[in-house]
């Protein structure tokens, strides 16, 4: 099996069927304590996890995401 296989497996098994419970953005004071000045949007989920949009491998920083459906398509800034 090649990286991107791995990876993709790893991650479907990882999220398919978890429930979103929350989506907002970080508070000032959470992205302060995450060391981000840039403010990403993070998805909660029902089983306590997390999935916290960086700009890099590294999480130097907030990152934007992608989200499409159909004809329509928009990106999720940070702030």
């Amino acid at each position: 099996m090649n990286k991107i296989d791995e990876q993709s497996k790893k991650f479907n098994d990882l999220l398919v069927g978890k429930k979103v419970a929350e989506a907002r953005y970080l508070t000032k004071d959470e992205a302060d304590e995450w060391g981000l000045k840039k403010i990403p949007l993070v998805l909660f989920f029902s089983d306590n996890s997390l999935i916290l949009f960086l700009s890099d491998n590294e999480g130097n920083n907030g990152g934007a995401a992608h989200y499409q459906k159909g004809d329509e398509q928009f990106t999720i800034p940070t702030l």
